[in-house]
């Protein structure tokens, strides 16, 4: 379903309208971010009515999401090292300060349409969008707490246990009603209002130059199926040639335990690439013409390299230095900043 932006102006201010008039339950699911999706998009894995948005819901969530105290010492909230400005990603940091400045071993990634994610982290090693934040609650060198006491300190909240009754409608809290409130704002990180959506949408804004439209080219014919479909991933693991033993991290290998994943992670999606830097699990690169430049000349060989990087004993892409300039130019036309920048999903909206 698409309706042009004229459209969903209007249909905002009556929503708004009505909304002075109606309980907060009943006001239009055109209020809540992420409620209405993108018709460029394929079907979501966690369709809307497995958790449907609520403006209560999702404003509890996004609580959650920026509050410290779900961390053991109450310094390190998921908004931390998923910052809005840089797609929910941790900005210039190669690895992220968790509790009590612990490094781990990864670098945080981009919170966008996780809707359409059937596993999460880099290793896959969260399977749900409404356990995810597991992962990082109980980690310790992130937020370094337990479920357990998580779930204490909120109901010793009075506003929390309040907040969560009228969400829910029951007491007391538990990590059931806290994964739920939390998915509430993390399902709604949809990006989908880029340059290239307007283009592809043929919406106004839309247009793409030259430059742009050749690197369109060249990521459709070298670049897929890994950065397929207008996701930019294909949520799929596998070894980009960084490395020719993977002793420092085996990546989903950890999970799967198989010798066959030993060195896969995560396809990233390509969506807002140019503010998410540095690049890669390790965050090794600084820059994306240096991504470029390893998939052209810097893929290292090893058992698991992914054939699309291995075809016909030559590694890697080949990009000439137009393939490249014009792949840059392109990759700035995913930039949404509308995304980037809306209030309601800042911490202080």
């Amino acid at each position: 379903m698409q309706r042009t932006p004229t459209v969903l102006l209007a249909l905002g201010l009556v929503a708004l309208l009505v909304a002075s008039c109606q309980p907060e339950a009943e006001i239009a699911p055109e209020t809540v971010p992420g409620s209405i999706l993108p018709s460029n998009f394929p079907a979501p894995v966690y369709g809307l009515d497995q958790n449907p948005p609520t403006k209560a819901g999702f404003e509890l969530g996004r609580a959650l999401f920026y509050d410290p105290r779900l961390s053991r010492d109450g310094t390190i909230s998921c908004g931390s090292c998923h910052q809005q400005f840089a797609a929910f990603s941790h900005a210039g940091h190669t690895l992220s300060h968790g509790i009590d400045g612990r490094l781990g071993t990864r670098n945080a990634p981009a919170l966008q349409n996780l809707r359409w994610q059937r596993n999460f982290l880099w290793d896959g090693g969260s399977v749900h969008i409404e356990t995810m934040p597991v992962a990082p609650l109980t980690n310790a060198v992130e937020m370094d707490e337990t479920m357990a006491n998580v779930v204490r300190k909120l109901n010793a909240d009075a506003s929390y246990a309040e907040r969560f009754a009228g969400v829910f409608g029951t007491t007391p809290i538990d990590s059931y009603q806290l994964l739920k409130a939390l998915a509430q704002f993390t399902a709604a990180l949809t990006s989908a209002n880029s340059r290239y959506d307007h283009y592809v949408r043929h919406e106004s804004g839309g247009t793409l130059n030259s430059a742009e439209l050749r690197g369109l080219a060249v990521l459709t014919q070298k670049c897929t199926p890994c950065h397929g479909t207008d996701l930019f991933t294909d949520n799929s693991y596998r070894n980009n040639g960084l490395d020719r033993t993977f002793a420092a991290d085996s990546g989903r290998a950890h999970i799967t335990q198989l010798a066959t994943d030993r060195g896969t992670f995560k396809v990233p999606s390509l969506r807002n690439v140019a503010r998410t830097a540095p690049y890669m699990h390790d965050g090794r690169f600084q820059t994306l013409e240096e991504v470029l430049n390893h998939y052209a000349s810097g893929v290292q060989p090893s058992p698991t390299l992914d054939p699309l990087l291995n075809a016909a004993g030559s590694r890697g892409i080949a990009l000439g230095s137009q393939d490249k300039d014009d792949l840059l130019a392109f990759l700035q036309t995913l930039t949404d900043e509308q995304f980037l920048t809306d209030k309601r999903l800042s911490e202080k909206p």
